[in-house]
Formats: C-alpha cells, structure tokens, sequence
C-alpha cells in the first residue's frame, strides 16, 4: 500500500481528528456549529472513543444531541438569512429616500400581486390610512415611478402599476417642453409602456428619457420622476400625434421597497425601515 504523501499528512490527520472529535453540520451561507477541541456535548458518552464506534455510537440521548444540533443549525440559518435580508431593505431603502426626496415619503415593503379582471397589475403594500396613505397617491421606487394607490386600508393599500392597461399617465419628454400620455401594455404583454406625444412634430428617438409631467398638489403624480426610456419610435399614423415604446425605470418583477408620496410634509416612517 502506497504511503500518502508528505504534504497531505497534516490534511489526513486533521481529518481524522474532526471525524474523532468534531461535529459539524453545514448550513447553506457558510455557517457551521462547531464543538471546540475538547469540549464534549451532555450525553455523548466516551467522547472521541464514542465517535469512533460508528453507528452504536448513535444511539439514545446521543441521536438527540445530533437532532438537537441541526434543529439549532436551521434556527442560526433563519437568523442568517432574515439578516441578509433586512440589509438588503435597509440599502433599499436609504437608496430610496435618496433618490426620491418628496414631502411625506412613507416607505412600505410589497407584500403581495394581484391579479383581477380588468386590473391584472397591482401590488398590496403594507402601509395604509395609519401611516397617511390615500387614494390616489404616487408610488415609487429608488428608480422611478411604480405606479398609484387606487384602495387604501387601515395598514395596507393596493398600487395599480403604470404597466396596467387602464394606467394613464402625464408624462413630459426629458429636457423638452415635448407633453404626452404614458399607457401600460401589460405586464403579460413584455412589461413595456406606450408614450403618445401630443406633437407630430416632436423629436421622437431611441434613448430619450420619459417623466412624469407633475399633478396639481402632487396628486396623484409630482413633477420628473423617471417613468423609462424610448426604445422603439413607432411608424406615424396620423398628423396630430407620435408614439413610441418605452422601457420602464423600474423592475415590475422585482419590487420590494416602495415609497407613497403623501406630500404631507412629514418624513418617512422609521417603522418601515
């Protein structure tokens, strides 16, 4: 039998030394319980000799410390991974309030999608009439528009997204004097967004920027929030006004911190963050 190499000796016997005195069970994310060297759980008779018996070895009260280590691996994990989680909302949401600076911003979390007839893109969040939000307010995210709040309860509300077919948005070509309407397609339809501008003259080209043309008392939409970018300049079909494609600003598929535009004045509930 051949003789394993020098430099892997001081692998085997580590090793051999875990598969002797070590327990560790993986969790996903890197995370391990681990038993120091020479600090043996209750019950596990005999220590390293115990583990070195194989499967008697798991028998009684040892089989339970063993269940009773992946029960506390899963509950570390679940910490884990609600960390993880909260951080991301957290950076979302600083993103959000620096991008998105209007009176009154009340950040909420989406909680759900709905679907209905005739109003197939809409989202529940989790703010209400509690925290001020109203009918008819604009929803937004740290890159732009989302959509408005068409039904509010005491701690939700439900947002139709600009991509809904009944959407009809006011919408001004960045940087231009340029004025139109912003229609949803649908979000089964690809997502996009149909700008007409109420000029058949008006210098319609791939890459221009679309905004929100801005509501008296911000209801229910404030002045420049991005709305998306022209990606298609459709054939004219008659003299009076021009259409094109657009890509939303935000990610319809991906919404998870979202902010309601009160215009109270007030700043943003800290409960949301």
């Amino acid at each position: 039998m051949r003789r394993a190499p020098r430099a892997r000796r001081p692998v085997l016997a580590l090793l051999a030394a875990a598969s002797a005195g070590l327990i560790v069970i993986g969790v996903p994310g890197g995370l391990a319980l681990r038993h120091a060297a020479g600090a043996e759980p209750a019950g596990w008779a005999g220590g390293t000799s115990a583990a070195l018996g194989g499967t008697a070895a798991l028998g009684g009260s040892d089989a339970g410390d063993v269940r009773a280590y992946e029960l506390e691996n899963a509950r570390l994990a679940a910490r884990l991974w609600a960390a993880r989680a909260e951080h991301d909302r957290a950076a979302r949401l600083a993103e959000l309030r620096e991008a998105a600076p209007y009176p009154g911003l009340v950040p909420a979390h989406v909680i759900a999608v709905g679907e209905g007839p005739g109003r197939a893109d809409t989202v529940t969040i989790d703010a209400g009439t509690r925290r001020g939000v109203r009918p008819n307010m604009a929803v937004v995210s740290g890159d732009g528009l989302v959509g408005r709040v068409i039904a509010a309860g005491a701690d939700s509300a439900t947002v139709l997204l600009a991509t809904d077919v009944t959407s009809g948005i006011g919408a001004r070509l960045a940087g231009s004097r340029h004025v139109g309407i912003v229609t949803g397609e649908g979000m089964r339809s690809g997502g996009l967004l149909r700008l007409r501008v109420l000029d058949a003259r008006a210098p319609l080209r791939v890459g221009q920027r679309v905004e929100t043309l801005g509501s008296r008392g911000m209801r229910p939409y404030p002045a420049g929030v991005p709305i998306g970018e022209v990606i298609e300049v459709e054939p004219a079909t008659d003299q009076l006004t021009r259409s094109a494609l657009v890509r939303p600003a935000v990610r319809f598929s991906a919404l998870d911190v979202v902010g309601v535009v009160t215009g109270s004045g007030r700043s943003g509930d800290a409960r949301a963050g």
